[in-house]
C-alpha cells in the first residue's frame, strides 16, 4: 500500500493507491488484481437497482455496462455502475471507478486526469477496446457531474 505522500498531486488518494497497487505488481499479475476488483463492484442503491434505465449505457463497452455519477446535496460524488459477471475485466474497471470516484468532491472528480485508465499498467494485459470502455466510463462520469452542477443555484 502507498502512503498519502506517494499520491500524485493531481490524483485523489484512493485512485493513486489503486494505480500504485497495479504498478507495484509484475505485469502478468495485474489482470488478477483487476479480476479481484470485479468481485468488489458495489451493489446499486435500490433507486437504481429497480430502475436501471436511470444509469447511462456506456457505448464504448461491448458488454452491457451502465453507470451514473451522482452529486449529492453536499457536493460529494457517488459513482454507480452495473456490469455483467461474464465481463469481469469491464466489471473490474467499473469497480475501480466506483471505489475511486465515490466520496470525492465535484472538483476532485473533474480533476482526475483523462488518461487515468492508461496509467494503471494494464495496456498490455487487456485489449484497447476494454481500456476504451474505462475511458468512456470516466468521460461520462465527468460529463454527468458537470451537468448536475450546472443546474444548481
Amino acid at each position: 500500500m502507498s502512503s498519502p505522500s506517494d499520491a500524485s498531486p493531481d490524483l485523489p488518494a484512493t485512485l493513486a493507491e489503486i494505480r500504485d497497487d497495479f504498478l507495484a505488481m509484475p505485469e502478468r499479475e495485474r489482470l488478477q488484481l483487476l479480476l479481484e476488483f470485479a468481485n468488489e463492484l458495489p451493489d446499486l442503491p435500490e433507486r437504481y437497482a429497480s430502475a436501471p434505465g436511470l444509469l447511462e449505457r456506456i457505448e464504448e463497452c461491448q458488454s452491457p455496462v451502465r453507470a451514473f455519477a451522482e452529486v449529492d446535496g453536499d457536493g460529494v460524488v457517488h459513482f454507480y455502475a452495473t456490469a455483467p459477471a461474464e465481463a469481469p475485466t469491464t466489471r473490474g474497471f467499473a469497480s475501480i471507478l466506483a471505489q475511486g470516484l465515490s466520496g470525492l468532491t465535484v472538483q476532485e472528480v473533474l480533476d482526475v486526469p483523462d488518461d487515468f485508465p492508461m496509467s494503471i499498467g494494464l495496456t498490455r494485459a487487456v485489449s484497447p477496446l476494454r481500456i476504451g470502455g474505462m475511458n468512456g466510463m470516466l468521460t461520462r462520469a465527468k460529463r454527468q457531474v458537470r451537468e448536475q452542477i450546472a443546474g444548481r443555484p
